[in-house]
C-alpha cells in the first residue's frame, strides 16, 4: 500500500488547558477548525471516563461544527459505547484507559479482552462506525484484532519515540515496520500514533503500509511557540516529504 498519508490532529490538550482554569477558553472546537484549515484530514478526541479534557459538550459541538471526520477515542465500556452509538462519529478508536495514568500508556490487550471486544466491535461496525484498536506493534495482538472483527489497528509508537537515538530506536522502529506489514498481510488498515514529533515522524511516515498518523500532544505544545497552524503545516510537510 502506497500513496498519501492522512493526518489526524488530536485536540484533547487544548481542552486540558481550558479545564485547568475553567471557563470556555481555549476552545477545542476552534482548534479543530484551525486544524482543518491547516492540512488535517481528521480530528481525534478522547472522551475519558473522568472527562479530564474533552467533555460531552465538546463532542456535541465537534459533531455539529466540523466537516472533517471525527475519530472518537474511548475505552471499551458500556457508557462510551452508548455515546458512540448515539453520535455515530466517522471512527472510533478503542484504547486502554486507567484512571491514574497521565496519558494512554501502552496498547490494548486484545488477546485477553476478546470476549468483551468482539460484541462491541460488532455493534459499532453495524452502526456504520469504522473501528480501530490501539495496540502495541505485536503480531499476536494484530491477529487478535482481526479475530474480533476490527477492520483497523493503530500502532502505539511511544516506545519508538521514547527510545534513545541509535540501536534501541532502530529496534523499536523495526517492530513498527514489521507490525504494519503484517497488518496489511492479514487485511487490516494500519494507523499509528503516540509521541510523534518533528524529530520522530519521518521514519514512521515512510512506512508504506501505514495510511494514517494521529498526533496531538506535540502539536498542541509546539503551538505555544509557533502557532497551531504552523505546527500542523510543518508536520503535514514532513509527512508529504516522507511519501514523496
Amino acid at each position: 500500500m502506497t500513496g498519501s498519508l492522512r493526518l489526524g490532529v488530536n485536540i484533547d490538550h487544548v481542552a486540558t488547558i481550558r479545564n485547568a482554569r475553567g471557563g470556555k477558553h481555549p476552545d477545542p472546537v476552534r482548534a479543530a477548525s484551525l486544524a482543518a484549515d491547516s492540512g488535517a484530514d481528521g480530528i481525534t478526541a478522547h472522551l475519558r471516563e473522568d472527562r479530564r479534557h474533552i467533555s460531552d459538550d465538546d463532542i456535541d459541538r465537534l459533531m455539529d461544527a466540523i466537516n472533517l471526520p471525527l475519530n472518537l477515542e474511548m475505552a471499551a465500556t458500556p457508557e462510551m459505547a452508548e455515546i458512540a452509538l448515539r453520535h455515530k462519529p466517522n471512527a472510533v478508536c478503542i484504547v486502554p484507559e486507567r484512571r491514574e495514568e497521565r496519558t494512554t500508556e501502552g496498547g490494548l490487550d486484545v488477546i485477553g479482552g476478546q470476549a468483551a471486544l468482539r460484541p462491541l466491535v460488532g455493534a459499532l461496525g453495524e452502526a456504520g462506525i469504522r473501528v480501530s484498536l490501539f495496540i502495541e506493534p505485536d503480531l499476536r495482538q494484530i491477529d487478535a484484532a482481526r479475530a474480533v472483527g476490527a477492520p483497523v489497528i493503530e500502532l502505539h509508537t511511544g516506545a519508538y519515540c521514547d527510545a534513545a537515538f541509535g540501536p534501541h530506536r532502530e529496534r523499536e522502529l523495526a517492530r513498527v515496520v514489521a507490525a504494519a506489514a503484517h497488518a496489511e498481510a492479514v487485511g487490516l488498515e494500519c494507523h499509528a500514533g503516540h509521541g510523534l514529533s518533528f524529530e520522530t515522524v519521518l521514519p514512521i511516515a515512510q512506512i508504506p503500509t501505514i495510511v494514517e498518523l494521529n498526533i496531538g500532544h506535540f502539536l498542541i505544545g509546539e503551538a505555544i511557540f509557533i502557532g497551531l497552524e504552523d505546527a500542523i503545516r510543518q508536520m503535514r510537510q514532513l509527512m508529504n516529504q516522507a511519501r514523496a
